[in-house]
């Protein structure tokens, strides 16, 4: 299929809530505040581009400026009971773009993101602590030796209706998730039966099997086996995803004389790649993340410590215009990479992509 290219955007605000129909002296019915995340990744339409390379820019001024009337006020008295799934339902109404995607995250560790269809799923992440080495990679391998993480968990639950509390979904996933993490917590995870090869592969599908029964609205389970490297499954396929920074200048030639980014100045970029490939019985994962990472080091040293606008074939400099140089480099060497990220800033960025996106699969 063609390329599809979307723009992401990322700001915060401040707000007070109280969640109305909680048990009891539940907390969270209380007067009480969050530093809120909002999340967005949209086409972005003629009308509201800047100018060609603004459009990651544009799109954050356009999430900011819809976010804005909840900055540092009571969300009741905007919403009737402003729980997650509510707060990114009106997000989703207010915004004057079409997302493909749109989240709220109300802390670090939960939220709830919004797909195309209006489909809501609630998140929550978790941390153990826990060693693992893998058995059957060649001689020299680093992750043959014995070694440890601190793994996150991300559980993606599909909410049944608009109506049910988002807040009793993050307890009742809470609870599922509970014994799993006595079970995993200051583990060596080759001692439990069916992770013996405990790639973040085989741990994702290992979580979901233990949980689809008491979650069977679970639609996700992501495993993070660093902060740079982790494994999304959804029951039927993994997709891993591989992170790296790269430091280098820019410019955009189409701004504004007037505009600050018409002139040279850099970033501390962050490119993302996806990849779905079958599991390898044997070694227990798609693609190893070394290869992937070894994979992307010809291009990375194009791009570090760089003027991007120098380089032959960024052509001006804009993310999509990266993203587009990097596809095109990868596509022969790295068959499986089907999207490509490149934040220019935490949040915002551009992500280019050549497949369908699969259903239930995280974001």
């Amino acid at each position: 299929m063609s390329d599809r290219l979307h723009y992401m955007a990322a700001a915060t605000f401040e707000a007070a809530r109280r969640i109305e129909g909680l048990p009891g002296e539940h907390r969270s019915a209380r007067l009480h505040g969050h530093s809120f995340v909002a999340r967005v990744r949209a086409e972005l339409p003629t009308e509201h581009i800047s100018f060609e390379g603004a459009q990651a820019d544009d799109l954050q001024l356009l999430l900011g400026n819809t976010i804005a009337p909840l900055d540092y006020t009571l969300l009741n008295d905007t919403l009737t009971n402003p729980d997650d799934a509510s707060l990114t339902r009106w997000l989703a109404a207010q915004m004057p773009v079409a997302a493909q995607h749109l989240g709220v995250q109300s802390t670090r560790d939960q939220g709830v993101d919004l797909d195309a269809e209006g489909h809501a799923y609630l998140w929550r992440r978790y941390r153990f602590e826990a060693s693992h080495q893998l058995n059957n990679v060649p001689p020299g391998h680093q992750c043959g030796r014995m070694h440890g993480h601190g793994f996150e968990v991300v559980l993606h639950l599909k909410q049944n209706t608009d109506t049910d509390n988002s807040q009793l979904g993050f307890e009742l996933i809470d609870s599922a998730w509970l014994p799993l993490h006595r079970q995993l917590h200051h583990a060596c995870l080759n001692d439990i039966a069916g992770l013996e090869i405990p790639t973040s592969e085989i741990l994702a599908s290992w979580i979901w099997k233990q949980l689809i029964t008491e979650l069977p609205q679970m639609a996700c389970v992501s495993t993070f086996e660093t902060a740079t490297s982790g494994c999304h499954y959804n029951g039927h396929e993994h997709r891993i995803w591989k992170e790296q920074r790269f430091e280098a200048a820019t410019r955009l030639p189409d701004a504004p004389a007037v505009d600050s980014r018409s002139h040279l100045h850099g970033h501390s970029y962050v490119s993302r790649l996806h990849l779905t490939a079958p599991l390898d019985a044997v070694m227990g994962w798609t693609v190893d993340y070394g290869d992937v990472k070894e994979m992307f080091a010809p291009i990375y040293r194009q791009l570090d410590h760089h003027n991007l606008a120098t380089l032959e074939g960024p052509g001006n400099g804009s993310l999509a215009a990266i993203a587009q140089w990097a596809r095109q480099r990868l596509s022969n060497t790295l068959p499986q990479l089907n999207r490509l990220d490149i934040y220019q800033t935490p949040g915002c960025g551009c992500a280019l992509s050549w497949s369908e996106p699969s259903a239930g699969l995280s974001v």
